[in-house]
């Protein structure tokens, strides 16, 4: 009898013994609590992981296991797995040289696959959830350590439990995580309440500019914000989500200048709008509610360009409610 993807991953891990772990650039929650997650259960089990993140770790220094990621990897290794990533592009350089990736784990839908093995459940909360329903089935156990991280990862890419497609399930995923030992107070605290003070000056250069027209929110964050203020990151610091928060808001949108020819897009969508074929159209991805991409050209020219997109995207919607 064949065996299943399962028993196939299970064997492929028993069977190797150095792995190389990863994600995306700019690691959120999900990204950093994935690696940390699978990475510690490997090391539990004996085996010698190496968990890379091209930007590092940023905020999420808190987390167990967290002064063990690396920004560089190094041969030999057995097994690579790649976490919370659509696509291979995503990673950075860290895999240069490396070859195919041995396992791809992602909740994205708009995964391209491009593993050995590919678990993609795009109807899954977060890559996390991911792993607390197949870590055992791989003989992998979740102890204190490893529900902590994977609890993270539940908390970040839900806003703490506040996107649609929180469930009974995933709240009984993470009360199983709790009982195991992770406690969801200090994780709340770090990942969704705390704040730095630079990232809320960040946050005041964008809401300046801060523009809206028949329940679509926008605004920008420039290189000179980032200097004039001294914020570290290249990312929003979770800004899309307040705009998000904003009443009658069907979509919400940032751009992030990342040099003078290259700009990030977030986008998030209220209930029942796809925000992810606007991200893919222009070479990112990601869900129905959270999308993004990384566009070259001068901020005011992708913005135009975006802005174009999303306008038709609200108007299909509006003349199907007709």
């Amino acid at each position: 009898m064949a065996m299943t993807i399962n028993q196939a991953i299970a064997e492929r891990i028993r069977s190797s013994h150095t792995f190389l772990i990863v994600s995306h650039i700019r690691p959120d929650a999900d990204a950093v609590g994935s690696v940390l997650g699978i990475g510690l259960a490997l090391k539990k089990a004996g085996k010698s992981p190496q968990m890379v993140l091209a930007d590092g770790i940023g905020k999420y220094s808190f987390l167990p296991g967290s002064e063990l990621i690396t920004t560089t990897p190094v041969q030999p290794i057995d097994m690579i797995i790649i976490l919370d990533c659509s696509d291979p592009s995503r990673v950075g350089k860290v895999l240069d040289g490396f070859g195919k990736p041995d396992l791809v784990i992602d909740h994205h839908k708009t995964n391209l696959q491009f593993a050995e093995f590919n678990v993609v459940e795009s109807e899954q909360v977060a890559t996390a959830a991911i792993l607390h329903d197949h870590l055992p089935t791989w003989g992998l156990s979740i102890d204190q350590e490893v529900a902590t991280c994977l609890l993270a990862g539940i908390v970040g890419d839900t806003i703490g439990f506040r996107t649609p497609n929180v469930s009974a399930e995933v709240l009984r995923k993470a009360a199983n995580l709790m009982d195991i030992g992770a406690y969801l107070t200090d994780i709340y605290q770090e990942e969704i309440v705390n704040k730095s003070l630079d990232s809320v000056r960040y946050w005041g250069a964008g809401l300046t500019r801060l523009a809206h027209e028949d329940g679509l929110v926008w605004t920008s964050l420039t290189l000179a914000d980032r200097k004039d203020i001294g914020y570290a990151g290249n990312d929003d610091a979770d800004l899309v989500n307040v705009l998000s928060s904003i009443r009658d808001t069907k979509i919400a949108m940032i751009f992030v200048e990342q040099n003078e020819n290259l700009v990030k897009i977030s986008l998030r969508a209220s209930p029942g709008i796809d925000v992810s074929g606007v991200a893919l159209e222009f070479g990112g991805g990601g869900h129905a509610a959270a999308a993004g991409a990384e566009i070259e050209g001068a901020l005011d020219v992708v913005q135009a360009k975006v802005l174009e997109k999303t306008r038709k995207l609200l108007d299909k919607i509006d003349v199907k409610k007709e």
